[in-house]
């Protein structure tokens, strides 16, 4: 007779916190090699250097190449922010790609993205946020690594908005840029790490800025495709005031999670849009403009990518140092805004 096995000694249960905090630990950015100037605007279009500084605060725009895809500016991005954190892509349990300009509507951009990269037991999946995209995505990342999902996440914002340009449309081609900025979020090792976020829409006002067609409702048809409906249509007037009101009670709301003020910011890392809107939200929040990390006059309106690439320069150049507290907050069509503070 076989005797019966001897059970086995039940391991201990190992209890986990519900929640822990959650840092960003590398950072990383890429632009493509074209400049397009406002002098090169002014051959294309009614408009003038002079005209484009005085409304925006832009000077110039960065272009990628027909063959240079979303993908290949996320990709490079994501591997300097691998690199900021010394971390290889095997590590990476998940990647979230935020952008308006996938290569693909099938497989999403964050698919491409983890194959080029070689994360090989990555899961992957694109989150469509507009210009508030990499905020929303570095939330729905830090909800992952706070529950104990993952602990080595992606985020990357990254945009080729010059595919969705009507060239001929002042208003809106002096604008807008490509590019593509990553952050890596891990468990935060001490105090520092994201302190709060804030996320909202207004459905109501989608009509304000927006890419009407490509999508189910108004596919691109050869009786529809002069009238453009696969590029930005905006209403500048009332983007601007929405994009004020909206940014400043983001911010004020994420300050106010965290119990924190506005004058102890460090450093504040607004969406690239537009000067006068960030002046606006200085103003606001009794601001002085050198508390604003701003390049939007190098790169324009990049989109998803513009938040993650400021933050990028900053982190490089020194602008933030450890300890420091800073506050991200962007806008974009939906209408969607967020705000995020993080300690250093």
């Amino acid at each position: 007779m076989i005797p019966d096995p001897k059970p086995r000694k039940q391991p201990t249960p190992r209890i986990l916190p519900l929640s822990r905090d959650v840092a960003i630990t590398g950072t990383g950015s890429h632009v493509p090699e074209r400049v397009l100037t406002n002098a090169d605007l002014e051959t294309m279009v009614n408009t003038s250097d002079e005209w484009i500084i005085t409304r925006t605060g832009i000077r110039e725009r960065r272009i990628a190449g027909e063959s240079e895809f979303t993908s290949h500016m996320a990709e490079a991005a994501a591997l300097r922010a691998l690199e900021n954190a010394s971390l290889s892509a095997e590590d990476l349990d998940l990647i979230i790609v935020a952008t308006v300009t996938p290569d693909t509507l099938v497989p999403g951009t964050a698919c491409i993205v983890q194959g080029r990269i070689g994360a090989k037991r990555a899961a992957a999946f694109d989150l469509s946020a507009a210009c508030s995209g990499f905020l929303y995505a570095l939330e729905t990342g830090r909800q992952f690594v706070a529950s104990h999902k993952y602990s080595n996440v992606l985020v990357i914002g990254a945009d080729k908005l010059s595919f969705l340009m009507n060239w001929s449309d002042r208003n809106t081609c002096v604008l807008f840029g490509d590019g593509a900025g990553a952050a890596i979020l891990q468990p935060a090792v001490g105090k520092h790490g994201i302190l709060s976020s804030f996320l909202e829409s207004n459905g109501h006002l989608n009509g304000i800025l927006q890419v009407p067609g490509g999508g189910c409702a108004i596919p691109i048809t050869a009786a529809n495709a002069e009238d453009n409906p696969m590029t930005v249509q905006m209403n500048g007037r009332e983007t601007f005031r929405h994009a004020v009101n909206a940014m400043v009670h983001a911010c004020i709301m994420a300050l106010d999670a965290c119990g924190l003020k506005a004058h102890e910011l460090a450093c504040v890392i607004p969406h690239q849009a537009n000067i006068r809107i960030i002046e606006a939200i200085a103003d606001r929040l009794d601001l002085p403009p050198d508390k604003f990390f701003i390049n939007l006059e190098r790169f324009g309106n990049t989109s998803a990518a513009a938040v993650p690439i400021a933050l990028d320069e900053a982190n490089r150049t020194g602008r933030i140092k450890p300890g420091d507290k800073i506050l991200m907050v962007a806008f974009g069509g939906g209408l969607t805004y967020a705000a995020t503070v993080v300690e250093w």
